[in-house]
Parts: structure tokens; C-alpha cells; sequence
């Protein structure tokens, strides 16, 4: 049978092997306004004068393009994305393709972080028909939502291998004219072939352990054993890889596989802390790295890479107690705190990886952008603000006279004569080039870094993304709770809690039990997806377990009764990315791949396993096993595709632990034990406080072993239970130390 996605695939072949001439882009008059000038999102807002007739995604797009039977064309980015700029600058502020667009199209764009259920949705469609995908993503729709024909970024001109966009324009608009009715049909097929591969990935059946030998194994064989990571060029961090790899070690530390599956760990952590996608100077991580080196990043920052990679440096210290993961989960954490915490407390979205540069004799009041221009730095601008500490830092962080891009790097030209920032030598060896002591070099690098810092500080500054995601929030919340107890850091409680009531206050509706997706200015009225429930729940979960606030844990229970009634699959089980109420999305999906971010079911069964223990539900801890197993073809095909449902899967095949500390949370040696605790890395663990008030009121209302526990002869106890069937009760660190190492 011919697939139905062929001719969208024909259709973009026969564009991309068409050519033509283009004349040069002509900026747009700052006179435009179009409607997205009403929206919220940063990134609608950024084409809000374009000549183009923006709309937002919503029904006066629809209905124009019912009413002029016109096709829609859905360009779908976000406000730091770099080829999103490019494209808008060739393209969109180009009078004449304005024109052809708005003659032939109704012009719809959507912010992919303000609407990811119409991001996934149409990229399915772009991936399965090109192969590929990616942003800015170019969708050309029937007036009924149905695609037809798809891309990503198109040049001006044909280059790339990519024919240029005014083309692409000029040749839909006529095939839809002389081909109407055909497209039509096509579409439709389109949607319902969707639908069915939908259908088909989320069979339900049963999983085992040896799924995680598979997907270790799956790792393994992808690894980069010289400069660590998985896979080649470009590498991304992919935190989720690294929660599934320290969890298979903690169930064998002494077998060879959970040994190694620690030191890909481990080594790939310690590299990319090295590489150039770490920023050394002003903290946190950069999207990807271009090449295998983690040397030459792509320099956007997004939150939830700050946030799960914090956690993987919390594990990488609680399970070594090496400082040095330490020190780079803390320069994570203070980087966000520093730059992307708004007034009210929420965390905003990203940093674009583009910023101004102003050559001699430029316009000022047309700057030229480039990637990495904030980064970067040339020999002699060190040399001129370190003096005589240049030599080390030089040394240290691989600075170079001609710059320090690695040989056969695709930027490379962009970046010649600049230096991004790597620890080329240890702190060992640059104290021994120099003849210095280890400290005398920390000390002068550290003094170094200030320096440059305030100097790169009065650079003009990268966009930044101020709105405030739920979900993206909720990561957030996870990584300044669990630092707050792994590191003992009050500061980090203040800030995950301030983040949880913002979200509470903000982005939570009390009398409805709704969570909503975004604030900026005020909240958006786009209601929150699973993924912001799943990933707010499990940020609720940590802060209780950092603050024992029981508040944090009935509103855990409250969010997860609404995402189970808007988004669970009561038929096969696992969760809906979108509640279905909105009739524009036609595709119901259920993510079966963790990637940038996890999925939202992976979090989700997690969630459930956690839940089911702190309210010993055995409903809960059934809806969790329903989830995981609804992607057993998934994980029996690729397992590695979904390393966080791996970490559901690994919870729910162990036994499962309580740790109780009975006494007043602010006692001396309630403290005392609770550190001991902290110190443990016991991912398979829940932790409550009984404190003889509201919190044990609340987790005895189900739970009777709870309700009976106390203090032993006045003093703070832990008692650590399976399934609540638990040891004697401790009262000091080093008898709880030995119960928590078996």
C-alpha cells in the first residue's frame, strides 16, 4: 500500500529540486504591527512587526482560512532558537515574500514552549515525511488543520540543499490551486495514517529487569570512551541517560556493568565540565556541543538543561563525595539564581545563544548579531584585563593567539581569532607548568574569572526568554530541593520554595484544580499539558522531602488527581501529552521518548511509584505499573529511548524503602540524622518526617505504621522500613549509616 505520507514527501521533493533567483531582503518598516503585538509568548512578540499578517494559533486564523479557502502556513520556533532569527531576518522582514505570504497564505506562528501540543503534533508529520526535523519548523496546512506538505529553516536563496523559500511559496500556492482537491484528500490520509502510528506504539504488555541490561547495553555500545558522552557530533548532555546509569549501579555497585555504567557517568560529567559548553566565566550550560569534544557549543542556554544537569552533579557528589561534581551542580544553581529568577520567584525559560556585536563605525541603532559574541574572547583581551595572571589563565583554559576552535569544526570561521573557554589543563598541571602550588592557581583563576566576568557583564547580553514555564519551573524546583539536602544549603530551600508558591499563586487555579503553562506579565490561558503536571508534582515531591512542609505534599496529591482525571489513559494506560479538549489539536499522542526533556509519562509512573509510598495507595502504585507498561514495545525494541521510564520501571522492580525521622523538624539532632541521611545516594527511597503535628497527621490519615512512630526516650529516631515493615529504630548517625549501606 502507498503511504499515505508520500505525497507530502513527493510534494517537498518536488520543491526542494525546483530553483529560481532571489532578490536581497528588504528590512521591514518598523510601521508594521500585526496581532501577534497582543500576545505574551517573547518569541510571537519578536515578529509582532513584521510585514508578515501574523496570527497567534486560535480560530480567527481558521476561519479566514475556511472563508478565502486559503491554505495555512504554521511556522512554529521559540525566542532563542538561532535559525528562527535567521530565517525571520531573510524571510519574514522581507517586504515582497510578506506579500506572496499574505496573498496566498493565512500566516500562523506558534511559540513550540507556549504550545507544545501543536509543536508535536506537526513535527511528527515534518520527521516522518523528510526524515527530519527541527526549528524553525515550516508546515503548510489545508484550512482544516490537515498537513500537507512540511519542512524546517529555508534560505532565501537555494543553498543547503534547500530550495529558496519564495519559491517554496510560489509553488504551493499553485499546486493548491491547480491541485486542490487532491491535497485535500492527501491530508486527510495524512492525519488518519497519524492516528494509527499513534495507536500502534503504546500496546500494552509486560516489561522485566532485563530490559535495563538491554538498555545498558545499548548505552555501551554508543559510548565515546575518549571524550565520553554517546553517539557523535553533535553530543548533546541528555541528563535523562545519566538518572538511568546511576541507577543501574546502585542496584550491583560491585558488578563489573553497574561499575562501568558509573564511570561513563562520571567521565562524560567531568568532560563536559571541561568543554567549552560549560560557561566557566558566568556559570551553567550551553544547549549542545557541535563537536565530539564538548569544545564549540551551540550557546543558547535553556532551563531545563540547568536543571536536570544540576541533579546529575548532585547524584555524581552523593554517590562519590568528590567536590568537584560539587562545585559544578553549585555554579549551575547559582548561575539560574543569579540571572534567571524573576522578582516574583518564578524561573524564566532561556538565554538566547545570538547577542549583539558592534564593530567600529557600525550603525548602533542597527546592530549585527552574532552566536557566542558574549562568550568569546580574543588572546589580547585577556592579556589586557589580566596582566600578569593572563599566562596562567591562558594556559589553563586553552587560550590561544588565532583563537582555539578545534580543526574541521563547522564554525570555525565564525569564531576565528576568538577562544571559547575550556580546562585544557588540570588544576595539577597548570600548578606544575608554573611551579605554583594547587591553591595559589585556584586562587588566581578564580580572582581571573571575576575579572572577566565584570568585564563581559557590560557586554550587550543575549535575549533572554522571561516567561515562566510550569513545567520547566518544576525541574527547577527538583534541582534546588535535592541540592538543598544533599549540600545542606538553606539558601537553595528559599529558592525552590519561593518557585513553589509563585507556581501556586500564579499558575494555579483553586476552585477549577487547574495548572496553566505559562506566565509572563500575567498567566497565559493555555491550561497546563501532562508535562507540566508531571514535572510540578515531582518538583512538590522533592521540596517536601527537603523542607517536610506538608503543604508541598497535599499539593502533590491535588495536582496528580487532575492530571490523572484530564490526561490518563484509562483504556490502555500511561498519559496523554494534551487533555484533548482542544479540538484544533486532532492528534491525542503519548510521548515515548525522553530526550531534551522526559517524557511525561516517564515522570509520571515515577511520581506514582512515590505517591503510592507516601499515602500507601495500592491504586496509585497500580496506575503506576499500568503506565510503564503500556510502553513495554517501546522498551523492548529500543529500551535506551526511554532511560527516565527506565528509573519507574527499576523503582517498581525493587523493594521499596521508607526512611522515617521521628521528631521536631528544627531539633539538633533531628538535623544530625537527617544529614547522615543526605549523604546516602538512595534513589529507591522515600523520606518523611514524623513530627508529632500536622505533617504525621496528614501521611497516619492512611498509613497506620506512620501514625505509631515517636522519639525513643525523648530523642529524634530514624526508623528504615520496607514497606513499612521496619528495623529497630536508631537514634544516632553511625548505627542509621550502617542500616542505610546494606
Amino acid at each position: 500500500m502507498t503511504s499515505p505520507f508520500r505525497f507530502g514527501f513527493l510534494a517537498l521533493t518536488w520543491l526542494v529540486t525546483s530553483s529560481g533567483t532571489f532578490a536581497e531582503p528588504k528590512p521591514s518598516r518598523p510601521e508594521h504591527t500585526n496581532r501577534l503585538a497582543q500576545e505574551k509568548s517573547p518569541y510571537l512578540l519578536q515578529h509582532a512587526h513584521n510585514p508578515v499578517d501574523w496570527y497567534p494559533w486560535g480560530e480567527e486564523a481558521f476561519e479566514k482560512a475556511r472563508r478565502e479557502n486559503k491554505p495555512i502556513f504554521l511556522s512554529v520556533g521559540y525566542s532563542t532558537c538561532h535559525w528562527c532569527h535567521v530565517m525571520a531576518h531573510e524571510s519574514f522582514e522581507n517586504e515582497e515574500i510578506a506579500a506572496l505570504m499574505n496573498r496566498e497564505f493565512v500566516n500562523i506562528k506558534v511559540d513550540r514552549e507556549e504550545r507544545p501540543d501543536v509543536d508535536r503534533v506537526y513535527m511528527t508529520f515534518v520527521q516522518a515525511t523528510t526524515g527530519g526535523g527541527g526549528w524553525p519548523m515550516s508546515v503548510w496546512l489545508t484550512p482544516d488543520l490537515k498537513p500537507f506538505v512540511g519542512g524546517t529553516y529555508f534560505p532565501p536563496e537555494d543553498r543547503y540543499g534547500q530550495p529558496a523559500f519564495r519559491n517554496v511559496l510560489e509553488r504551493i500556492a499553485t499546486a493548491w490551486k491547480e491541485n486542490h482537491d487532491k491535497i485535500v484528500d492527501q491530508g486527510g490520509k495524512i492525519v488518519e495514517a497519524l492516528r494509527e502510528s499513534q495507536s500502534a506504539t503504546t500496546a500494552e504488555g509486560k516489561i522485566d529487569a532485563a530490559i535495563l541490561d538491554a538498555a545498558y547495553r545499548q548505552l555501551e555500545r554508543s559510548y565515546d570512551s575518549k571524550e565520553g558522552g554517546f553517539g557523535n557530533a553533535p553530543k548533546f548532555p541528555r541528563p535523562v541517560a545519566f538518572n538511568f546509569l546511576t541507577r543501574f549501579y546502585e542496584r550491583d555497585t560491585n558488578g563489573e556493568s553497574g561499575k562501568h555504567a558509573l564511570e561513563m557517568t562520571l567521565f562524560t560529567l567531568r568532560k563536559m565540565a571541561a568543554g567549552g559548553m560549560h560557561d566557566h566565566i558566568g556559570g551553567g550550560f550551553h544547549r549542545y556541543s557541535v563537536d565530539r569534544y564538548w569544545h564549540v557549543p551551540h550557546f543558547e542556554k535553556m532551563l531545563y538543561d540547568q536543571a536536570q544537569l544540576a541533579i546529575a552533579y548532585l547524584d555524581a557528589f552523593q554517590i562519590t563525595r568528590d567536590r568537584q561534581y560539587e562545585s559544578v551542580a553549585r555554579d549551575i544553581l547559582d548561575y539560574v539564581a543569579r540571572d534567571m529568577v524573576s522578582k516574583e520567584g518564578g524561573f524564566f525559560s532561556a538565554e538566547d545563544a545570538d547577542s549583539p556585536v558592534i564593530a567600529a563605525g557600525a550603525d548602533r541603532g542597527h546592530l549585527e548579531t552574532k552566536e557566542g559574541a558574549f562568550y568569546v574572547w580574543t588572546e589580547k583581551e585577556i592579556d589586557a584585563a589580566l596582566g600578569n595572571a593572563a599566562n596562567i589563565f591562558a594556559f589553563h583554559y586553552g587560550v590561544q593567539p588565532q583563537g582555539n576552535a578545534p580543526e574541521g569544526s563547522d564554525p570555525q570561521d565564525e569564531f576565528r581569532g576568538k577562544n571559547i573557554l575550556i580546562e585544557r589543563h588540570t588544576i595539577a598541571e597548570t600548578a606544575q607548568h608554573f611551579k605554583k602550588t594547587g591553591e595559589e592557581v585556584k586562587n588566581s583563576l578564580a580572582q581571573s574569572r571575576a575579572k572577566l566576568f565584570s568585564i563581559r557583564a557590560k557586554r550587550p547580553r543575549p535575549h533572554l526568554d522571561d516567561k515562566i514555564i510550569a513545567a520547566w519551573n518544576g525541574l527547577m524546583i527538583s534541582a534546588y530541593a535535592r541540592a538543598a539536602r544533599i549540600l545542606d544549603e538553606p539558601r537553595y530551600l528559599e529558592i525552590a520554595t519561593r518557585a513553589a508558591k509563585f507556581l501556586r499563586t500564579k499558575l494555579y487555579e483553586e476552585k477549577s484544580k487547574l495548572l496553566y503553562r505559562n506566565y509572563r506579565g500575567g498567566r497565559s490561558d493555555i491550561e497546563g499539558f501532562a508535562d507540566d503536571y508531571a514535572f510540578v508534582i515531582q518538583g512538590l515531591l522533592d521540596l517536601y522531602e527537603a523542607s517536610f512542609d506538608v503543604e508541598w505534599l497535599k499539593f502533590a496529591v491535588e495536582l496528580q488527581e487532575t492530571q490523572d482525571r484530564f490526561f490518563f489513559d484509562e483504556k490502555t494506560g500511561g498519559y496523554f501529552s494534551t487533555s484533548g479538549k482542544d479540538q484544533s489539536v486532532f492528534l491525542r499522542m503519548k510521548d515515548d521518548n525522553d530526550s531534551a526533556e522526559p517524557a511525561a509519562s516517564s515522570v509520571a509512573a515515577l511520581n506514582l511509584f512515590r505517591l503510592a509510598q507516601f499515602r500507601d495507595d495500592k491504586q496509585i502504585a497500580e496506575r503506576a505499573r499500568k503506565t510503564t507498561d503500556t510502553f513495554a514495545t517501546t522498551l523492548s525494541h529500543f529500551p535506551s529511548a526511554m532511560p527516565q521510564m527506565l528509573v519507574a520501571l527499576d523503582y517498581s522492580l525493587s523493594k521499596p524503602r521508607q526512611i522515617v525521622i521521628a521528631g521536631k523538624k528544627d531539633a539538633p539532632e533531628t538535623k544530625t540524622l537527617l544529614r547522615e541521611v543526605n549523604t546516602h545516594f538512595l534513589p529507591k527511597t522515600i523520606l518523611c518526617l514524623a513530627d508529632g503535628a500536622e505533617g504525621q497527621k496528614y501521611l497516619g490519615e492512611q498509613n497506620e505504621a506512620i501514625r505509631a512512630m515517636s522519639p525513643i526516650d525523648g530523642k529524634p529516631a530514624a526508623y528504615v522500613c520496607e514497606n513499612f515493615a521496619c528495623k529497630a529504630p536508631v537514634t544516632d548517625p553511625a548505627p542509621l549509616s550502617e542500616l542505610l549501606s546494606k
